[in-house]
């Protein structure tokens, strides 16, 4: 299969990248992508995107982020390390949720191992929205009470206080309204059956939701489907780029 270049890579950078290099994975449930990424964070080559295979149990996984890797160019430099976001609980490697993969064969993988030992370079592993926050929090904000949620095939979500992450919490599994959770109300399967502007007016719902139970001072929406908002956003409220997904690798290599 052939990798595609999204639409939304960064240009690469006008002076010389400086490693070491961090091979940047973002696992979707839709999409899988790769990038490298100087000590900067900057992409040094195009983002490259394949789609995830339905109902990926681990093996499938690591055969297709092979897959993906293989396709970089051989111009790009030799990476010294790996981050991964992924879509789902992860504690110190081990995968415990995949909602949108298949859950039940991912239990318990030590996601990072196994990556470590196909690709031969240390891999760190942490849930997508996490990532994504530290990006965000860390070229935006880093003070006060601060939370990201990605609006994609599901819905995720990171939590930090003066740009310290807070243990990971499943809001996307939480109840919403009519007694249905965030990811069910928000997910790419509601979107599509809803509509832009029903789905838009859940969205409001769920900021207003977010805005009394966590009392943020700023809420960054990411995601493949955040741009598909059909309201004005509030001051304390902003889109970041989803780019920021791959960005966030550099961070977990960081003290």
């Amino acid at each position: 299969m052939a990798a595609k270049k999204s639409n939304q890579s960064r240009p690469h950078p006008k002076v010389k990248p400086i490693g070491p290099f961090t091979l940047a994975l973002d696992i979707g449930g839709t999409g899988l992508k790769a990038a490298i990424l100087d000590v900067k964070g900057n992409m040094v080559t195009d983002r490259l995107r394949i789609l995830t295979p339905e109902h990926c149990p681990p093996r499938l996984m690591l055969s297709k982020l092979k897959e993906l890797v293989a396709m970089l160019p051989p111009t790009a430099p030799a990476y010294n390390r790996i981050s991964v976001g992924f879509p789902g609980v992860v504690r110190e490697g081990r995968i415990y949720t995949a909602h949108n993969l298949g859950t039940q064969p991912w239990i318990k993988f030590d996601l990072a191992t196994a990556l470590q030992k196909q690709f031969g370079k240390p891999c760190r592993v942490l849930n997508d929205a996490d990532l994504q926050g530290l990006a965000a929090v860390g070229k935006y904000g880093g003070k006060g009470v601060e939370m990201v949620i990605t609006l994609g095939t599901g819905v995720g979500s990171s939590l930090f206080e003066n740009g310290r992450l807070l243990p990971h919490m499943e809001f996307a599994h939480h109840p919403l309204r009519n007694g249905q959770t965030y990811e069910e109300q928000l997910g790419d399967v509601t979107l599509k059956e809803v509509g832009k502007k029903r789905w838009s007016k859940r969205v409001r719902i769920a900021i207003q939701t977010l805005r009394d139970l966590i009392n943020f001072d700023h809420l960054y929406i990411g995601g493949g489907n955040a741009e598909k908002i059909k309201f004005k956003l509030p001051p304390d409220v902003s889109i970041i780029p989803n780019t920021l997904g791959m960005i966030g690798g550099i961070y977990l290599w960081r003290d």
